[in-house]
């Protein structure tokens, strides 16, 4: 049985803290580096539920995609949300360990596997890192589809893929246009809408999609042939990333004879709860105003 420092130590090599950016907050939140870690439950977000669920469990180690405190913090005072996860993971002396931008970079990513999950082939990163000389690391992934595919069978197939949110998978673009190639990246993608068009891509899947870049995407690609848009749930275009990290955990156990149990969670933490349709599609219906108003 690996002690916790061991653990940490693979997992800095599938995605070392270096290719993080700048601004993010990844490593090792708490734990005793001394500790024996057997099991290792891995989530999307450090929260109330997944913090339970790796006690329940008896994990050793709850390792997760997004940081608990990215914007740093001067407590971890029990009253607060994030101060209670802390209590209840060092209390069951089970540690927090997060991989965020340097597990986007890594090769294979969080693009990668929202591209498996959804059956695109990738072919190269979005944004290469310029210090990955072999070309493969880097923000996104651009993509092929084996058989081409309308963008509303292309939506539908994005939403069955990805496990169910209330938001579903938003598409922005002719329904009929036919999609060969695909951009996507995992997590907030509309600050790539440059590398986006710069690719020449048929189509952009990410998430978190503000109204003014994704209305300007559309106006531009109205003139010059530029990509449709699909929008799907933050934390559901990041969970593939759960059980492709599974995976990497399990062969690093068995190459280091550490006999590992390694737990995806299913549990839903997309802070959207339920959906309703304010109008029917294609707008409000039309009012017609007589006299001042009130």
């Amino acid at each position: 049985m690996p002690a916790l420092a061991d653990v940490i130590a693979a997992l800095d090599d599938l995605w070392p803290p270096a290719w993080a950016e700048q601004w993010d907050a990844v490593g090792t939140v708490c734990g005793d580096p001394g500790a024996p870690v057997d099991r290792v439950l891995i989530a999307v977000d450090p929260v109330r539920e997944t913090a339970e669920e790796a006690v329940t469990l008896g994990a050793g180690l709850l390792l997760t995609h997004h940081p608990l405190y990215l914007r740093g913090t001067t407590t971890v005072y029990g009253g607060t949300a994030k101060g209670r996860v802390v209590h209840t993971l060092v209390r069951a002396g089970v540690a927090l360990h997060t991989a965020h931008t340097n597990a986007d970079r890594a090769d294979p990513g969080v693009s990668d596997a929202l591209a498996g999950a959804v059956g695109l082939r990738v072919v190269a990163p979005l944004v290469p890192d310029p210090a990955d000389p072999a070309g493969r690391r880097g923000l996104g992934r651009i993509c092929e589809l084996d058989v081409p595919e309308p963008l509303e069978s292309l939506t539908r197939r994005v939403a069955a893929a990805l496990p169910a949110t209330a938001q579903g998978v938003r598409a922005a673009g002719d329904p009929g246009r036919v999609i060969r190639t695909v951009a996507v990246c995992g997590g907030s993608g509309d600050s790539l809408f440059e590398a986006v068009r710069a690719a020449g891509v048929d189509a952009y899947l990410t998430a978190d999609l503000r109204h003014h870049p994704a209305s300007e995407a559309v106006q531009h690609g109205l003139s010059t042939g530029g990509p449709a848009l699909l929008d799907a749930a933050h934390w559901a275009t990041e969970w593939p990333w759960c059980e492709q990290a599974a995976a990497q955990l399990d062969a690093v156990s068995q190459r280091h004879g550490w006999g590992l149990r390694v737990h995806v969670s299913r549990t839903v933490t997309d802070p959207w709860t339920s959906h309703a349709a304010s109008a029917p599609a294609g707008g409000p219906a039309p009012t017609t105003h007589t006299g001042a108003p009130n």
